[in-house]
């Protein structure tokens, strides 16, 4: 198959086999769980009868189907086939909603670990809505391969020029030559690599949530930052900056320990991941519960999550693999010369002073009071609100994808927008 097209999609709908949820049930059933210490808290790690609560609901209250079905229909899903130099043919499921808007924006929406697909599913319908009061976007949203219900691949070396391919080639086969895209986590380094590799021509503008300087070292020396490192001379921080670098401190000296297992040996790791369903999800619950901003997380929430990754066509274990490929990719990204944006909410990972951010490319940056790692998630609202002042009419990135306004009776307008 040529590698500059893809075959035709296939409407998808989730329909896990029913011998899997009896199987599921059946190794819940089975758990051991180990011994706590007295008055341990979160300080160890998820606490037993946290966990012990979970596991009973997942075996025996929580109802796979309804949850199943409530994503099917709301979610409109495909499958389509996609040609990745170097690694053949994928199958990837992604999300596709059209606005009702015919000039409405192109945005590739790309999650990271441990999300998925699931994450775009509050700020689909935002960014979908028809007004002639902000910019409304066509919106795309691919579980990356190894993730979701996209097919893994099977050769080493699937790292973020693979990623960034089929999340550009997807978008081109949906009719998107000219597109935006937003993410975090991975998502952030992502969309940043399609940035490089396909900016200008293809993708206008990207816009992130998880806010890592560039280049990404910090705190900032004279040689990699001479003026980020200037700034830690002659500027004084606010108060949210230096509870933003404790959080970071946090994060790399108490909260990183998973990342350190992921990217060196995701195959040891894996094991339990696809073995352990109570292994598997005290392993995504702690981020869930320790990323976030106070978020009140549901069960049935907390288990929608998990059982995705639990019956992810590749299994749990493989969504490890992007730490490792990471990690040993032989060149790290430079940094993207299109126009960018960045939502800083104070409980994400890393956190950094205002000016440690600057990029001559930097056009956007909005700076929230609450909210953390998973903001499509815990704050779709505000993300969203960005999104509009970024791209809307006298925002700086208002007309980025040629000839699209994405105003709701606004097709055909000579109105002249601000450019960039």
């Amino acid at each position: 198959m040529s590698s500059a097209v893809v075959l035709e999609e296939t409407p998808f709908a989730i329909n896990v086999p029913d011998t899997s949820i009896q199987a599921l049930k059946e190794k819940l059933a089975l758990t051991t769980f180990p011994d706590e210490l007295d008055d341990a808290g979160w300080s160890y790690g998820v606490p037993l009868s946290d966990l012990k609560r979970l596991v009973a609901r997942w075996k025996d209250g929580y109802d796979w189907r309804k949850y199943e079905k409530e994503l099917n229909d709301e979610l409109p899903q495909f499958i389509r086939t996609i040609h990745v130099d170097g690694f053949g043919d994928l199958g990837i499921h992604y999300v596709h909603q059209k606005s009702k808007v015919q000039n409405a924006i192109p945005l590739l929406f790309v999650h990271g670990w441990p999300g998925s697909f699931i994450e775009v599913r509050k700020i689909l319908p935002l960014l979908t809505r028809a007004s002639a009061e902000h910019p409304a976007f066509h919106v795309v949203a691919f579980s990356l391969p190894n993730f979701g219900f996209s097919d893994a691949p099977t050769k080493k070396g699937f790292a973020m020029d693979q990623y960034a391919e089929v999340g550009n080639k997807l978008m081109l086969s949906l009719g998107y030559p000219e597109y935006v895209t937003q993410g975090g986590d991975w998502g952030q380094m992502i969309t940043k690599q399609i940035a490089v590799t396909y900016g200008h021509k293809h993708v206008k503008a990207w816009h992130t949530n998880f806010p890592r300087p560039e280049p990404y070292n910090f705190p900032p020396t004279v040689s990699s930052s001479p003026r980020r490192w200037l700034s830690t001379l002659f500027s004084s921080y606010t108060p949210k900056e230096l509870a933003g670098l404790k959080r970071t401190e946090w994060f790399t000296t108490q909260g990183r320990g998973y990342f350190s297992e992921q990217s060196t040996q995701p195959q040891t790791l894996g094991y339990s991941l696809a073995d352990s369903p109570a292994g598997t999800l005290a392993w995504i619950y702690e981020k869930l519960v320790n990323w976030t901003d106070g978020y009140p997380w549901e069960d049935d929430e907390v288990l929608t999550w998990v059982s995705i990754y639990w019956f992810s066509k590749a299994g749990p274990a493989a969504s490890v693999r992007i730490y490792y490929e990471y990690m040993n990719m032989p060149n790290q990204t430079p940094a993207p010369t299109i126009p960018k944006g960045i939502s800083i909410f104070p409980k994400e990972l890393i956190l950094v002073p205002k000016a440690w951010l600057w990029d001559s490319h930097l056009v956007f940056l909005a700076d929230h009071e609450s909210g953390g790692h998973f903001a499509a998630h815990e704050r779709p609202n505000e993300l969203v609100d960005d999104l509009r002042k970024m791209f809307g009419k006298g925002g700086p990135a208002f007309k980025a994808v040629r000839g699209k306004i994405g105003y709701d009776g606004l097709q055909g307008s000579k109105h002249n927008g601000s450019k960039l």
